[in-house]
């Protein structure tokens, strides 16, 4: 079956709507990791982003394509992470009920984040069917919309709006590159690169204990992982099959990274640019540096999708 991008208007018009709600994020370069990398490096710091993450702008963007009457019976979603978050925030920036589905084994800062964003939280066991069923369970009740973390064409239009502004800031990037986890953050930064960038790849980077993107995008249907045993906590979700056909159309490869070079590259970022990253942000520099010869004097856009890291647990 053929698959249609979404077109330039709509990437633009997220652009133009995000922009109010979410921080235009700074771009920094570091004359040390540039060095390392043989390249030229520019780093979209999502770090800074609204409760620390690219996901605010896809929460925000979903939430503003409701009607009235569907914000007033509000959102759900399921999420342990940086979603959860997301949504609450920019559910409470916009007036709007959420409901957020936490598995038990959430860490309590997480909990506590999503509350003081003012989510409402459901527990429910640590199985996905377990968080499917919960918000399945409050949709009935409540008739909230389901917003999915990375499977959602309108919350993919809202993280690509990241590389909107990167490419705003630096329109002759030779490649952007990207983590992956569930696929939302690349698809919407191949859309943006797509229709804003001058001759602009997007390639992808994952950890290899969890390569499923790698062995999707070879075999051309989404594959999964039976175990995820990463540093990277953020890049341990899959594909979806709304990201998955724009990825397939927009993304040239996917890097495989080991954990040995994503504490590496953590380590060096925190070190050399002053910054707190989280270890899935730092995939995409691990990934730069263990394929260097191919990027050598280019022009490379990173996002840096997030900073929200355990303190008590640090890699390194």
């Amino acid at each position: 079956m053929s698959f249609t991008l979404p077109p330039f208007k709509v990437v633009d018009t997220a652009a133009s709507l995000v922009n109010p709600y979410v921080h235009r994020t700074p771009v920094v370069t570091s004359t040390a990791l540039n060095a390392k990398a043989e390249t030229s490096i520019f780093f979209k710091c999502e770090n800074f982003q609204k409760m620390g993450a690219f996901k605010m702008r896809g929460a925000i963007h979903a939430i503003l394509q409701l009607s009235e009457a569907e914000k007033q019976a509000g959102v759900v979603t399921h999420s342990s992470g940086n979603f959860a978050q997301a949504l609450s925030l920019a559910a409470r920036n916009l007036g709007v009920p959420a409901y957020i589905v936490m598995p038990e084994n959430a860490p309590t800062v997480k909990k506590e984040a999503v509350k003081g964003y003012g989510g409402i939280i459901t527990i429910c066991k640590s199985t996905l069917a377990a968080r499917e069923e919960a918000a399945v369970k409050i949709q009935d009740e409540t008739g909230a919309t389901f917003v999915h973390p990375s499977n959602d064409l309108n919350v993919i239009l809202g993280q690509g709006t990241a590389a909107v502004e990167l490419l705003q800031d630096h329109p002759n990037l030779d490649v952007i590159l990207t983590p992956i986890g569930g696929g939302g953050l690349i698809a919407g930064t191949a859309l943006a690169a797509h229709y804003l960038g001058k001759n602009c790849t997007t390639i992808g980077s994952e950890p290899i204990t969890a390569d499923d993107a790698y062995r999707s995008l070879k075999s051309g249907t989404i594959q999964t992982n039976d175990e995820v045993n990463t540093i990277a906590d953020g890049l341990r979700t899959q594909l979806g099959d709304q990201n998955f056909p724009i990825i397939k159309q927009l993304v040239s490869e996917i890097i495989r990274v080991e954990e040995s070079e994503i504490i590496e590259a953590t380590r060096l970022i925190w070190e050399r640019m002053k910054i707190i990253v989280e270890p899935s942000s730092a995939v995409p520099y691990a990934a730069l540096l263990a394929k260097k010869g191919r990027f050598r004097d280019k022009k490379v856009g990173i996002i840096i999708s997030g900073g929200n890291v355990d303190l008590q647990n640090l890699p390194f």
